[in-house]
């Protein structure tokens, strides 16, 4: 089952949260897996309409996914998958 990895500045909203391991085929299955296990999570990384916000990175190990609107990069049984929000501000 892949793994979803979560930056540290989202533990300020869900204390609790640690890496997941989760069933899906794509990232947008996994993503639906992290909203079953963290209600709300999901309102941070995706907009109303299901695409990737504009702030926000996903990375399948080394590699940021390409599709930002459906989410359909594939997953493996041994994917790492990171979710990074960008910090901005002065």
């Amino acid at each position: 089952m892949p793994t979803v990895k979560f930056t540290s500045n989202l533990k300020r909203f869900y204390p609790n949260l640690t890496p997941l391991k989760v069933e899906g085929e794509t990232v947008a299955e996994a993503l639906d897996q992290v909203e079953l296990n963290h209600s709300g999570l999901k309102d941070y990384i995706v907009d109303e309409n299901g695409v990737l916000r504009k702030h926000v990175n996903i990375f399948i190990g080394n590699n940021m996914i390409k599709d930002r609107q459906s989410l359909a990069d594939k997953l493996s049984e041994t994917d790492e998958m990171y979710i990074m929000q960008a910090l901005s501000g002065g």
